[in-house]
């Protein structure tokens, strides 16, 4: 969501993957850090999120039990608590993972797809 509210690299693929998209409560708290902390108001910052169209879903206990069950499978790639939220809810709706962290592929079992790809032609 990053790429595409900053216009970063990377952003093009993003928007086109954004029907339908999904984003857990805890990558929105981080989304919403990343930007409070450039000096973006927090609402601000849930409005940008809203005004791109994602759907936000809540992190629930099923959630909570994957993403702590996917730490060990994801310590080496040192994975945050929100990687594996992310991995988590990406995993119960059968979703394909955008990020531009290189370090999500050496997890197996998850669609990731790097939106940053050194083979683009992103700048």
């Amino acid at each position: 969501m990053l790429a595409v509210i900053q216009t970063e690299p990377g952003a093009a693929l993003v928007e086109n993957a954004l029907p339908g998209a999904l984003m857990s409560t805890v990558n929105l708290a981080e989304v919403i850090t990343k930007l409070t902390m450039s000096g973006v108001p927090v609402m601000q910052a849930r409005r940008a999120v809203e005004a791109i169209g994602v759907k936000i879903v809540n992190f629930d206990t099923e959630q909570a039990e994957l993403t702590g069950g996917l730490r060990p499978a994801t310590a080496k790639a040192g994975l945050s608590l929100g990687d594996r939220a992310c991995l988590a809810l990406s995993r119960l709706r059968g979703a394909t993972v955008l990020t531009m962290d290189r370090s999500w592929k050496r997890v197996d079992g998850f669609d990731v797809v790097l939106i940053r790809d050194r083979t683009s032609s992103d700048p």
